[in-house]
């Protein structure tokens, strides 16, 4: 036997009486044959094809040779079975964390939420006294029921066509980038103690990743775009409760970082995407360096 063939015997089989035999599994009769190599194949080894049955090595080198399909960033097409993980995960996240304050309190709120530097207690918190894990962890933070709801039912109507279109790695990496992104710009722009939080950066991320993947797809943006600038005029109508530098600076980041995804040229796709994700990455860094320097 070929130690390559895997359970493959060495030469034609029969069953107990001079009759065909599955060539896996040889005290089996069998009058079916593969329709490509011709091999006798069992009702178990064999697998249905558009014409007649092939056995599983016919099966698996022709999917070796057959080219899979790829989205226009480059991801893996998923069956809608397997579509919007990465957006049900991260919308379970953010629920998570919201359950989590309403059973902990504001002790949760202190400790997660972005805020520059100030004074909680008898200690100075703030991303400038080292917690860098404000900027990630403020956006899956909510405290009002109306604030969580409206984010997760944006991202609920964008993600899953953006993982559609973009594939789950490179969604999430649009995802998070958006939301460090706003995060990162409030830090820079906002008063030192004041807070922030909400998924809402992120958010105007996928608007701004939807339009683009939208555009390079040829997609009527028009109710896209109107809901877009609604949601602007609502922010910069009520600056005093929302913040705007999160949502600006998530939108942007959203914008460039689909750009990089889906105008990637095709013969050098993944070196120009993973070079875009850390260039954008180190401006998001240098942002915090800078507004970190300014206040110590």
């Amino acid at each position: 036997m070929n130690p390559l063939d895997g359970d493959r015997p060495a030469g034609p089989a029969e069953g107990p009486a001079g009759s065909p035999a599955c060539y896996r599994h040889p005290g089996r009769e069998t009058h079916i044959r593969c329709a490509r190599c011709e091999r006798p194949v069992c009702s178990e080894c064999m697998v249905s094809a558009s014409v007649g049955f092939q056995c599983p090595e016919c099966v698996r080198d022709g999917r070796r040779t057959v080219r899979q399909a790829r989205t226009i960033a480059g991801g893996s097409v998923r069956s809608p079975q397997k579509s919007a993980i990465v957006t049900k995960v991260l919308i379970g996240l953010n629920l998570a964390v919201f359950l989590l304050v309403l059973v902990v309190g504001d002790k949760v709120v202190d400790k997660l939420m972005l805020i520059g530097r100030a004074l909680v207690g008898n200690h100075v918190v703030g991303v400038a006294e080292g917690d860098w894990y404000r900027l990630l962890t403020a956006g899956f933070l909510h405290q009002e029921v109306w604030h969580i709801a409206f984010n997760m039912w944006a991202l609920w109507m964008l993600g899953p066509a953006l993982e559609s279109a973009l594939g789950r790695t490179r969604f999430l990496a649009v995802y998070l980038l958006s939301l460090l992104g706003g995060t990162a710009t409030s830090y820079l722009l906002a008063a030192q103690n004041q807070g922030s939080l909400g998924a809402s950066g992120a958010v105007f991320g996928l608007f701004g990743a939807a339009i683009v993947v939208g555009r390079r797809m040829r997609y009527d943006l028009r109710p896209l775009i109107a809901l877009l600038v609604i949601n602007l005029v609502i922010t910069f109508l009520n600056t005093s409760r929302i913040d705007w530098r999160a949502h600006v600076g998530g939108l942007v980041v959203g914008v460039i970082s689909a750009i990089v995804m889906v105008h990637a040229p095709r013969a050098h796709r993944v070196v120009v995407q993973v070079a875009g994700v850390l260039v954008i990455a180190a401006a998001i860094v240098a942002t915090v360096l800078v507004r970190t320097s300014q206040l110590t």
